[in-house]
């Protein structure tokens, strides 16, 4: 998998710090990827959105209800950051 997320943080709002297994840093905001409708309702609720993790059976983010994101889209729409 090209783009394998190893790391999660939320980072405040609908954004999240995610590390992917090249070891490059990018921030994404979910919300500007995904309409929070059909499984992504619970997401609009802040605690459950903070209740993200990584999936590493697929590689990527999903949140206790089984929503997940692709993990290329993840990094074509992240931003890319320098390491704290």
């Amino acid at each position: 998998m090209p783009h394998e997320v190893v790391q999660v943080v939320p980072i405040g709002g609908t954004r999240l710090l995610l590390t992917f297994r090249s070891g490059e840093h990018r921030q994404v905001d979910v919300a500007a990827i995904v309409p929070f409708d059909d499984v992504f309702v619970p997401l609009a609720d802040d605690a459950y959105f903070r209740s993200v993790s990584v999936n590493p059976e697929i590689g990527t983010i999903a949140w206790p209800n089984g929503a997940d994101l692709c993990p290329d889209v993840l990094y074509a729409q992240g931003r890319a950051i320098q390491a704290a």
